[in-house]
């Protein structure tokens, strides 16, 4: 689990005073000159110089913040937010004392900020994970999160928990929603939520507070991991109660209360992307009946542009994990990212569906898994060798359930906890490799091997064998259809 570093005497802070009030610190309101000044030596910040001026803090880049996995401290804006609750008052709906709020620096996050400030009369510390949605989405977040009146940005990087911890066990399992859905957006949410429980706690905040509306899954999976993890966290999901109805709403919020609205161009699809999948929805998706446009995909080239050659690669397994590609030792984070090139440019791994979401409406989507969907192919045909047919379809059966709990949000739940140690056990012996080609949008396998495979030649051949006689089959064959004769007698008589 990445850890949360204390910021040093190193860190890329410049600052200086300027016409300094205590009260437009936005986390610290009551704090007095002589705490800040300790704050501040606490910190590790130098020559720190008090004119009477308000504080100003320039922050390093986004990719070494992320790198260091810590907490970025925001102490002042050069910038007033504007709230009509107080912090020693309450807001307008309570009194939280410090909320986590699950952050992308988005539009929605942004305004989330003053509104649980005004509304709860609360600090926010905005927690942003990485599990792999891209730098790009990374940059900026200190500047985003101070005009927005946080008081800390914390992140982390979460990437190799999540394959690790989350994507391989739903591998190993065999998970698949609906027949056709790899969980992508699914899996994420609990490592996210986790992290965040986990952040609570650091800060000492009492309250955790996400951006997801009243419509979707994403609700269910977080709250559950809340609270299964911290029952005694307030939960606060501003979609259910504030009156913001759309985007131009928002806009005017984030105006009202002196938030820079993201310049950046809204999307006209909804997007979640992260190491194991790429999901869109929305705008012509919503129809059914129409085709996605070819350059909505970005994870992967159409199968139609593909190279004209095929590709064949070696993905290596060890008691059901993946380990290396082409022979190469690889870590999870890092196998996957390979994988996800590999079968990206071969136009791998693309579904269009339409699925039940848990709350209970059908909704359509399109999604990119490239090197999810060779590791499946992989995975489960390795376990053709080593797996006999009872235990294959006692597993098949339980990775239905494991799905679906894994959909609904119940990642924490004792009934998947248990099935994972059914799917370890059983596949302890799932070790071998197993080889592929890639090809226009299709994987083929095309040869496996396991020093436990259950496969003999001796045995299966045509030819003569010692082990088995096939006269035997003629006796096998007379008992195991006796119920079948006795019926056909019945009818006859």
């Amino acid at each position: 689990m990445a850890q949360l570093k204390a910021i040093s005497a190193s860190s890329p802070f410049n600052f200086g005073f300027h016409g300094f009030r205590k009260d437009s610190l936005p986390c610290a309101q009551s704090m007095s000159m002589k705490s800040t000044s300790s704050s501040l030596q606490e910190l590790g910040v130098r020559g720190s110089e008090f004119q009477g001026q308000p504080l100003v803090i320039s922050y390093g880049n986004a990719a070494q913040s992320r790198r260091n996995g810590g907490i970025q401290a925001v102490l002042s804006s050069d910038k007033e937010i504007e709230t009509s609750g107080s912090p020693k008052s309450g807001g307008l709906r309570g009194k939280l004392n410090k909320v986590v709020l699950a952050y992308s620096g988005g539009l929605d996050t942004s305004v989330i900020v003053p509104w649980l400030r005004e509304n709860y009369g609360c600090e926010v510390v905005c927690f942003t994970a990485d599990v792999g949605q891209g730098i790009k989405e990374l940059e900026g977040l200190e500047a985003k999160a101070k005009a927005s009146g946080a008081c800390q940005l914390v992140v982390k990087d979460l990437q190799e928990e999540f394959v690790r911890d989350y994507i391989f066990p739903c591998l190993r399992a065999g998970a698949v929603y609906e027949r056709k859905y790899l969980l992508g957006t699914s899996m994420a949410r609990p490592v996210i939520a986790k992290a965040m429980v986990d952040v609570a706690k650091e800060v000492g905040a009492d309250a955790v507070a996400h951006g997801c509306t009243g419509k979707g899954n994403d609700q269910v999976r977080f709250e559950l991991t809340f609270f299964a993890l911290n029952p005694n966290l307030n939960v606060v999901a501003p979609w259910r109660e504030w009156d913001i109805t759309g985007r131009e709403d928002a806009i005017e919020y984030a105006k009202k209360h002196n938030v820079p609205v993201p310049v950046t161009k809204k999307s006209i699809y909804s997007r979640d992307r992260n190491l194991w999948h790429l999901s869109h929805e929305g705008d012509i998706l919503e129809d059914p009946a129409k085709e996605p446009k070819k350059d909505m995909y970005m994870m992967s080239v159409d199968p139609e542009d593909a190279p004209d050659q095929p590709e064949y690669i070696e993905i290596g397994i060890k008691s059901g994990l993946p380990v290396s590609v082409n022979g190469k030792e690889l870590s999870p984070a890092a196998l996957l990212t390979e994988l996800n090139e590999i079968g990206g440019r071969h136009g791998i791994g693309r579904i269009d569906m339409v699925e039940n979401r848990f709350v209970g409406m059908k909704s359509r989507g399109v999604y990119e898994t490239p090197g999810g969907t060779i590791l499946f192919a992989a995975a489960r045909e390795l376990e053709s060798l080593t797996l006999d047919r009872e235990t294959i379809q006692a597993k098949d059966s339980f990775a239905l359930k494991y799905a679906e709990l894994v959909y609904a949000g119940r990642w924490f739940d004792p009934l998947r906890e248990a099935m994972d140690a059914f799917m370890e056990s059983i596949t302890q012996t799932t070790t071998g490799s197993v080889k592929l080609k890639l090809y226009k949008g299709s994987v083929s396998v095309t040869g496996r091997t396991s020093p436990y495979s259950l496969y003999r030649e001796d045995i299966s051949s045509f030819e003569s064998g010692e082990i088995y006689d096939q006269a035997d089959a003629a006796g096998f064959i007379r008992l195991y259809g006796l119920p079948m004769r006795v019926r056909a007698m019945l009818k006859n008589e």
